[in-house]
């Protein structure tokens, strides 16, 4: 029967899989929910199991308890760009590759590189380290999933122009960090998130509890579609006989 046999393009790309590195998304609906903090967390705990975890980069906005969880880890140096009269910090994509660890902490997934990078945006950077082997942990939020930026103009009325495929998002293992929109907006007045100037600005223009609502819905559902497509991606590749694959389902 057809269904008894595994799909080709889902044996593909499985196959493309082996050997790449494995990539985390550490996923969040808004600035401040804890995604940084989440990760280094998670990467102390592998580099204390004995694995090789360096961190390419992190942003850690001056928040104290984000920065003291910096301190165990080897830091791979910036590399400096000179762009219209400023000097652009970035990850040194070449160093973490002749670095070569079991796992890279790369903060800010979505983020754009610098003119003159080698590529436009970080989540390419990030594929290129997975094509050689290295695991990624990262961070997004999810308004930068990118076939959900027309749904989340239409609420908040802001154009997120820095975007993910979501090819690459569902290639992903996601963990959902939670925070209820009254503790977020709280992490915010008490100038956790953002400067006092930047943190009036944000409650007055984005961070809405309705706006903070809906993206904290809408990342629970999207990472609970991602798990889906995982197993039904997972159905199509195994189709074990006498079963159906995922493709097939009525």
């Amino acid at each position: 029967m057809p269904g008894d046999r595994p799909d080709p393009d889902a044996l593909l790309r499985a196959a493309r899989r082996e050997g790449r590195g494995r990539l985390k998304i550490f996923l969040g609906a808004a600035p401040g929910v804890g995604k940084t903090f989440e990760m280094l967390r998670e990467g102390a705990e592998r580099l204390k199991a004995g694995e090789d975890v360096v961190i390419a980069i992190v942003e850690t906005h001056g928040r104290a308890e984000t920065e003291a969880l910096v301190t165990p880890f080897e830091v791979i140096p910036r590399r400096r760009h000179a762009y219209q009269g400023q000097t652009l910090a970035e990850m040194d994509l070449d160093a973490v590759l002749a670095r070569a660890p079991t796992l890279a902490l790369v903060d800010e997934f979505a983020h754009s590189n610098a003119p003159g990078s080698r590529h436009p945006k970080r989540w390419q950077d990030v594929e290129e380290l997975r094509d050689a082997g290295i695991h990624v942990y990262t961070t997004l939020n999810v308004q930068h999933v990118e076939s959900l930026g027309d749904v989340v103009a239409s609420f908040t009325r802001v154009r997120v122009r820095e975007t993910v495929p979501d090819s690459v998002f569902d290639d992903a293992e996601i963990e959902v960090v939670d925070l209820p929109p009254d503790e977020l907006i709280e992490r915010l007045k008490a100038g956790k998130v953002y400067i006092p100037a930047e943190a009036s600005r944000a409650l007055d223009r984005f961070f809405y509890k309705a706006n903070l609502s809906a993206l904290r819905e809408m990342a629970l559902r999207r990472a609970a579609q991602s798990v889906d497509l995982a197993m039904l991606e997972h159905l199509d590749a195994s189709a074990l006989p006498g079963t159906f694959a995922g493709g097939a389902r009525r």
